[in-house]
């Protein structure tokens, strides 16, 4: 039977991996990793890194950190293929051919560069082609190894839409057979920043995310810090401090969520205790991770990640090539 393929990926960009990648993607990549019915290709994706402003030594360090987070939190280089986008250079080629079939008005449209045009006060020479052209090579990322499945966050799904619009105007246009990629949502659509100053954690706002090498003094310290001024009420916030540490809770310490809204509703929570809970059962799903990870060398690493690119290459060539020879150019 033919094995449904998969692509996923996370930017290498400021530091190495978050709980909110863990629970919002790789714990949904080792799934579909460990089911026989699908074929998985993980990259690090340090092509989509240089968007936006970067450090080249920074960005050299953290694609090899990224790997490493990937395998010590269990993706399988012997179950699925692992490489560094920038070695397959087909995907910047299927990107250039790709981004003559969509418009840059629609590329404007999609909300995440609306959004990123805020960041920069609207001035448009401050920002990158490489970051409108963002969606773009997301469609090549996926349509490069004709990935069906896709699994991402619901903040993503806007560039998933440009993707699949670009297969339906590639297949018409040049009579191919590009598989139209479907979304796999995680339950988890994002931890938000425990700080309370963005919707979901980021690597670029080191105090408010747990990272995967965070030692448990680390994790209380930041815990501790998340706003719990409620001091009860009829409902769980939606937002805010006392929602994230809820949330947490639940992801974490899901034996004791019906203690916390207990306790909430009737007025008698002590937010203290419940931070050194989920603090606690934070730092133990971390630990293996940590030290499985202290095992891996960056020789290890590199390696395991040259070869995965030169397995991911040969369907890159092929997939290329047919787009080629559709468009008259072999």
């Amino acid at each position: 039977m033919k094995k449904i393929r998969v692509l996923s990926g996370i930017r290498a960009s400021y530091s190495s991996l978050h709980i909110g990648n863990l629970l919002g993607a790789i714990d949904k990549m080792i799934k579909l990793q460990e089911d026989p019915k699908y074929e998985t290709f993980y990259m690090v994706a340090d092509l989509h890194a240089i968007t936006t402003d970067f450090d080249p030594n920074e960005l050299k360090k953290y694609r090899i950190e990224v790997a490493k987070d990937y395998l010590a939190c269990g993706i399988d280089p012997n179950k699925s293929t692992l490489f560094l986008q920038a070695d397959v250079h087909e995907h910047l080629e299927l990107a250039y051919y790709l981004s003559s079939v969509i418009s840059v008005k629609r590329l404007y449209l999609v909300p995440a560069f609306k959004d990123k045009k805020k960041d920069y006060k609207n001035h448009l020479e401050r920002m990158s082609l490489a970051l409108l052209d963002y969606p773009v090579l997301m469609a090549a990322d996926i349509l490069l190894y004709k990935a069906e499945v896709v699994p991402i966050g619901v903040d993503q799904l806007p560039h998933l839409e440009v993707a699949r619009e670009i297969v339906r105007k590639m297949n018409l246009k040049y009579k191919l057979n590009l598989p139209k990629p479907q979304a796999r949502y995680n339950d988890i659509n994002a931890i938000p920043n425990i700080l309370g100053t963005g919707e979901k954690m980021s690597k670029s706002e080191p105090e408010g995310a747990i990272f995967l090498n965070d030692s448990l003094d680390v994790i209380k310290r930041k815990i501790s810090k998340i706003p719990t001024l409620t001091a009860g009420g009829e409902k769980i916030p939606e937002k805010g401090g006392v929602y994230t540490l809820y949330l947490l809770t639940k992801l974490f310490v899901p034996e004791k969520i019906n203690q916390f809204e207990n306790e909430f509703f009737n007025g008698t929570i002590r937010y203290s205790e419940k931070k050194g809970d989920v603090s606690e059962a934070i730092f133990n799903r971390l630990k293996p991770i940590q030290e499985k990870r202290r095992h891996l060398n960056d020789d290890i690493v590199i390696g395991i990640l040259k070869t995965g690119a030169e397995k991911a290459k040969i369907i890159a060539r092929e997939t290329l090539k047919e787009v080629k020879e559709k468009m008259g150019l072999l």
